[in-house]
């Protein structure tokens, strides 16, 4: 019995591991950061990895003290997000196009929820091998499945439209299309403008889209994105320049003023359509009991 059990929680804990290891990735955004932070993030891994293959043995033996223990352990991935929302929001503070609180939490958030379905397959894996051994490996082959279904949600392609809005100038304020976005004193600063800037104009699909478009971390997350992957012409001290958001009131749709490295739309809007929708800007009102 004692070597089913140690055959059923390698099983776990491998097929955990493996789980954590297809849901890390270090893509455009640079974090985590390679080695060191890949490093972190598989260590804890392994750890929830670890509690979730460990917890159906110690259950099925009735050794409650051990349940107990792995509970409290499994409390302590809380500290994953705190950890990811501290170093993020350090880094935040030396990029010129900010990510925003709200990406921010949203990442630590995701971070978090990782480790849980790292233990979950963990749990599952060891609970069928426990009964076979090959039940448990089919098992964890559908946990991979399903770990990588919830790696990421929505993107702004699936609720809003985009297409290329006119940069132009009315004495010295600036429009996209029909959007106000703001005034620029500087003649130089408007002759950079004009040279370089591309306007963006995002339609959103429905009433919830327009809610969920008209949070501020939303329209940061989209500004950060397009700065992270296409670069952005500006430094310290060109508050002309900086990358804007403007809301139009009367139908939702969002105008972005953007200064990227290549005058490109095409790549921009490659760009915006996979901009995730932020957990904390998702809005349904139309499913609301209005009565």
């Amino acid at each position: 019995m004692d070597n089913n059990y140690l055959v059923a929680v390698v099983i776990g804990i491998s097929f955990g591991f493996i789980s954590r290891f297809t849901l890390l990735r270090t893509d455009f955004r640079q974090y985590p950061t390679y080695p060191q932070g890949r490093i972190i993030h598989l260590s804890f891994g392994f750890i929830a990895a670890f509690i979730g293959a460990v917890a159906i043995p110690a259950f099925l033996e009735s050794d409650w003290t051990a349940v107990t223990f792995l509970g409290l352990a499994a409390t302590q991935f809380r500290e994953v997000r705190k950890m990811e929302r501290d170093t993020l929001e350090k880094v935040d503070t030396e990029e010129l196009v900010k990510r925003g609180t709200p990406f921010i939490e949203g990442m630590a958030q995701a971070f978090e929820s990782r480790n849980y379905l790292v233990m979950f397959t963990g749990l599952v894996t060891t609970l069928f091998s426990v009964i076979n051994i090959f039940l448990g490996i089919i098992s964890g082959i559908v946990m991979l499945f399903v770990v990588k279904k919830n790696m990421s949600g929505k993107l702004l392609l699936s609720i809003a439209d985009i297409e290329e809005g006119e940069i132009r100038f009315e004495g010295p304020t600036l429009f996209v299309s029909d959007i106000l976005m703001k005034n620029v004193g500087l003649i130089d600063s408007r002759k950079i403008i004009q040279e370089r800037a591309i306007g963006v104009i995002v339609t959103p699909n429905n009433k919830n889209s327009i809610v969920t478009l008209s949070h501020l971390g939303q329209r940061q997350a989209m500004l950060h994105h397009v700065a992270n992957i296409l670069g952005s012409f500006l430094d310290s001290g060109e508050p002309a320049l900086v990358p804007m958001a403007k809301r139009d009131m009367e139908d939702g749709r969002i105008a972005l003023f953007i200064m990227p490295r290549e005058k490109d739309f095409e790549q921009i809007k490659t760009v915006l359509e996979h901009v995730p929708v932020l957990d904390s800007a998702l809005r349904l009102p139309s499913t609301a009991n209005t009565k």
